[in-house]
């Protein structure tokens, strides 16, 4: 007869309900911008997106402040994160601006999905061995956001896409080019959001969310864009003499300084002393 014990491994199945109900909020945002997007309501397309953001950043958050942390929360986050901010950036960049340039427009399009599913995947494996508190490249919400961000503006002030449609095009596939570089782009989670601070900071926070009230199209459109910029000009800043592999290409930890070498030692270490499955 079946004991108690058996049934324990069934026990265990299941997932967290709220960090996985909100990647799904920001699933639905991401597909509603395509569908937004293929009925010309670009404004709205490119506002999803924003949405999607709000959700990708709760949800891990959620999860380790609840302990609801999962290898199927994290699956299935970077499946939704190539949906929202891969899948739907492009075909919202491209149902707007890129579809009259024929093979150049959907190439645009691609190599920015490309990129974008690359960049998750090399986050995924090296999230144990980089330095954490910059990212490896642009990373993918921000990529999304300057090109959601794009098509806000150019709907916002009814600008003619096919007067920018090669500037559009330039633009997407920088996006994409630079989530697969090596440029370093500051992550802020060494940021102590739990510490005390002046009231002259609160001051200045409410002046930005004022800022950005203004004109959100436009003010979102120009952080991410300095945002991405920033990574080239920290690159070169940081390292003495420039390389191929500061650029693109495998970064040696000598010459990269990417690399995290305590967390690197620290898992080979572990890695080493192992025993196999």
């Amino acid at each position: 007869m079946p004991t108690n014990t058996d049934h324990q491994p069934n026990a265990k199945r299941g997932i967290y309900l709220l960090p996985n109900l909100l990647t799904t909020a920001g699933l639905f945002s991401g597909f509603f911008a395509i569908v937004a997007s293929m009925n010309n309501n670009f404004e709205s397309a490119a506002v999803a997106i924003f949405i999607a953001m709000v959700f990708d950043g709760l949800d891990g958050r959620v999860a380790r402040m609840t302990n609801t942390q999962s290898d199927f929360g994290a699956e299935y986050d970077s499946m939704a994160d190539i949906v929202s901010f891969g899948m739907a950036p492009a075909l919202v960049m491209y149902n707007w601006a890129l579809h009259d340039l024929g093979k150049l427009g959907w190439l645009a399009a691609f190599i920015f999905v490309a990129g974008g599913a690359l960049r998750l995947a090399r986050f995924n494996t090296n999230i144990n061995t980089v330095d954490k508190r910059f990212f490896q490249g642009l990373a993918i919400p921000s990529a999304a956001a300057i090109v959601a961000g794009a098509v806000w503006v150019g709907s916002k002030y009814a600008i003619d896409p096919t007067d920018v449609h090669y500037v559009a095009a330039a633009l997407t596939i920088m996006c994409g080019l630079l989530m697969v570089s090596n440029f370093r782009y500051h992550s802020f989670k060494d940021v102590d959001w739990r510490g005390r601070v002046s009231f002259m900071v609160i001051l200045i926070v409410v002046l930005a969310f004022v800022i950005v009230a203004t004109e959100p199209s436009l003010v979102l459109f120009s952080i991410f864009l300095l945002y991405a910029l920033s990574g080239p000009v920290t690159t070169f800043r940081t390292v003495k003499k420039l390389k191929l592999e500061h650029v693109v290409g495998d970064a040696s930890d000598d010459c990269g300084e990417q690399v995290d070498t305590k967390a690197a030692e620290k898992a080979e270490k572990s890695s080493s002393t192992a025993k196999p499955d």
